[in-house]
This record gives structure tokens, sequence and C-alpha cells, in this order.
């Protein structure tokens, strides 16, 4: 617990056994769940996540690769179940280890204390950003932000920064089984909540690269300059849609429609 509120951590993995015990093994003490959600990998990912000893982890596996966008989904699914509270806090850390368990405190600090309802870590405020991230993907994160903030109508410094928090109102408001699959699903969250006049803020993070591989390819870029196109037009829209204000608690139809992605408990 952390605020009297609680706090679930949500784990997106494929491909991460060389990673995801470490991710597991540095969770702070304040958090009472982890949801590892192993996106079909072909490794041992789901393995070492169950063999951690933590009784806090649960792990759910996609029959087939869906997309880190879909994991992170199923996650947020999962953690409806086991949080209650308009403000409980869910967080996301990546299965790779790029982002710093001290910093989670920092991230999900203003969802409990009610004073955001979805939460981003910023890397660009760190004075080693540039060469930690490599300049081409420091140039890309700079456009994408820059293009995400006309597009939703506030100012994101790191719009695809994955080290995230969200209040459990905000998960129930969204259209979860309609995000975005694979990457691009930071705009697309971010198009949602920004139609949903969510509040949204942003607090300083490290940016730590190490030996993980990156899985962003070119493929993937025309896709996220939709998504961003897409969040202009909720935006726009934005009347005539409900907010978060209207929403107190999701109905049965809601729940059901959030767990109907087929994953597999252990």
């Amino acid at each position: 617990m952390l605020n009297d509120r609680a706090v679930v951590v949500v784990v997106p993995a494929y491909q991460e056994e060389a990673h995801v015990g470490g991710v597991i093994a540095s969770m702070p003490r304040f958090v009472d769940h982890v949801v590892v959600v192993d996106d079909a990998s072909v490794d041992r990912t789901g393995a070492v996540a169950r063999a951690s000893g933590d009784g806090r982890v649960r792990v759910l596996r996609h029959p087939a690769r869906r997309g880190v966008g879909a994991a992170i989904a199923t996650g947020y699914a999962a953690a409806l179940e086991l949080t209650a509270g308009p403000d409980d806090a869910i967080a996301v850390m990546a299965g790779d280890g790029q982002m710093a368990p001290e910093d989670l405190e920092r991230v999900v600090r203003p969802i409990v204390s009610s004073e955001a309802d979805y939460v981003k870590g910023d890397r660009f405020g760190d004075p080693s950003v540039r060469d930690a991230m490599g300049l081409p993907r420091w140039i890309g994160g700079q456009v994408f932000s820059r293009l995400t903030s006309l597009a939703i109508g506030q100012a994101i410094s790191d719009s695809q920064c994955g080290f995230t928090a969200i209040s459990r109102r905000a998960i129930v408001a969204l259209d979860l089984p309609g995000l975005w699959p694979s990457f691009g699903y930071p705009n697309d969250l971010l198009g949602q909540l920004s139609a949903l006049d969510a509040r949204i803020a942003e607090v300083p993070v490290q940016p730590i690269y190490g030996s993980e591989i990156s899985k962003l390819r070119l493929r993937h870029l025309p896709p996220i300059f939709f998504l961003i196109a897409r969040a202009a037009t909720r935006r726009g829209r934005r009347g005539r849609r409900r907010t978060l204000r209207d929403v107190t608690r999701p109905d049965d139809a809601e729940k059901k429609e959030l767990r109907r992605a087929p994953t597999v408990s252990s």
C-alpha cells in the first residue's frame, strides 16, 4: 500500500528470460501485486517469472503473440480484479529492466494522492538521455512527443515512455479492447485519456539502456503517425463523450468485455 491505496505493477514481457527475474526481484515493498503478462514468448520468460518465489506475482500468458499494447491491456483488466478503490494505482514496468525501481514511487505518487489520473515518466530531462538512447531514438522521441502534444492539446515531453501509472477509475473508462495492440499504444492511450478530459502528469525518470534489444522496427512508424492523427480526431469529439467525472464503476457488461482476450493464468 502507498498512501492507503493499493499498488499493482503490470509487467509486459516478450522474450525477456534474461531480465524479467531481476525486474520482479527489484519491486519495492509497497507494491501489492505484480501481474506479468507473457506475450507468447518462446523462451523461459514465464517460467522465470513463476520461479521468482514472490507471492505477489501472478503470471498471465497470451496463447499467441499480440503485442505490447495488448499485453498491457490484459494486465490492466487483471488489475481491475485485484483493486477496488478509484485511486488505486496500476503502474507499468517493462520486463526488459529499462525502468528504475527507485523511480516507481515518484511515478505512482500523483495517482494515490488523487492529483492525477495518468502519469508518464519523462526521460528527456536527464542530461545523459541523448547518449543513453542514441541519437536516432532521441530524435524520434522528440518528434513523436511534439506531434502528440499538438494532437491532444497538452504538452507531453516524452510521449513514448512506457514507465507509467494510471488510476483504477481511468482504466474503467478506457476502451481497453480497442487499445492499439502494438508499438504506438502510448499515443493511442494518451488520445483516449485526452478525450476523457483526464488529468495527465509527467515526472522525471532515469533513462536506462543495457543489454536489452529494442523491438521497435521501421514498420511500426506509420501506425504511430496514424494513432497521433486519431488522437487529434478524438480530441475534437471530446464534447460528445463521457469523461472520467461521469464514471463511477464498471457494470457487468464492461467487466466481461475487459476480460474477453484469451490468456492462460499460472
